[in-house]
């Protein structure tokens, strides 16, 4: 290939990866599958062939996705990203139909937009069978259901686990009066998930209750942006700690008074005058 063949070909390569992540930050996930396998038709690197599994794993074609990660790890043994999704694409064959009763839709982007007071976020606990979670990825849409003390979330048909008892226990008493929540998973990682979760309607008994109270000047979950790519990870720090119960230390009153004056009438009408 002559220079100016190779430099027309880098170029094309540009253009489609630029326009194949343009589809895929929309959530148009067929047409960034289709313009992702042109590139890897021009020769694919490890970042084509992950972000072609991505795409073919969000539209459902979980062989195909295992086919493009086992591509790019064939390329980059050490590549975490294909090493994580082959070891969970790996399950599907195995779980039937219960692996797909776990995949539900996609959240909205405006879900993910920190609101004071109406958002927060929480660990999902007493999590399900690894075959059950092993379609989810970030973004999956979660229904909330009460069932006795806990609340349990679900996507698609198939339960995924609990909202933690801090964030549970609150959410159960506003919904038994009446609150709406939405939620979305938020991360998937490491066999931790964390949804967002985002008050939609407040009965008008709980008016002036607020879903997720301050703690620490911060909103309880600490919950900020969806940053595009990937889903943002949340250290337990969010935990709401105890005020300090220090005194300020006081602060000596500075003595302001002017000095007496000494009496000589010229010194008096010096300060008197204006300047």
């Amino acid at each position: 290939m002559s220079p100016a063949e190779t430099e027309v070909a880098s170029r094309q390569r540009r253009q489609l990866t630029d326009a194949a992540i343009a589809h895929a930050t929309r959530g148009e996930w067929r047409e960034a599958a289709e313009l992702n396998q042109q590139i890897v038709e021009l020769g694919a690197d490890v970042d084509t062939y992950n972000r072609l599994g991505k795409a073919l794993s969000e539209v459902g074609d979980h062989a195909g996705a295992l086919a493009a990660y086992a591509s790019a790890l064939e390329r980059d043994g050490t590549n975490r990203i294909a090493a994580r999704n082959v070891e969970r694409l790996r399950l599907l064959p195995e779980a039937g139909g219960g692996a797909e009763g776990a995949k539900g839709g996609k959240a909205s982007a405006a879900h993910f937009i920190e609101e004071m007071g109406k958002t927060g976020n929480a660990r999902i606990i007493n999590l399900a069978s690894t075959r059950v979670l092993a379609p989810l990825s970030p973004g999956d849409a979660v229904t909330l259901a009460i069932r006795g003390e806990e609340l349990n979330a679900k996507v698609g048909r198939s339960v995924i686990g609990q909202v933690e008892p801090r964030i549970a226990v609150r959410l159960i008493k506003l919904m038994r009066s009446g609150n709406r929540y939405d939620a979305a998973l938020a991360v998937v990682h490491d066999g931790e998930l964390r949804v967002i979760i985002r008050e939609i309607f407040a009965h008008p008994d709980n008016f002036g209750v607020v879903s997720f109270p301050a703690a620490s000047g911060r909103p309880a979950g600490d919950v900020r942006p969806y940053i595009k790519g990937s889903a943002v990870r949340y250290d337990d720090e969010d935990e709401a700690g105890e005020e300090s119960d220090e005194e300020p230390e006081e602060v000596e009153e500075l003595d302001t008074t002017l000095p007496e004056l000494s009496g000589e009438p010229d010194m008096e009408e010096e300060l008197l005058e204006e300047p």
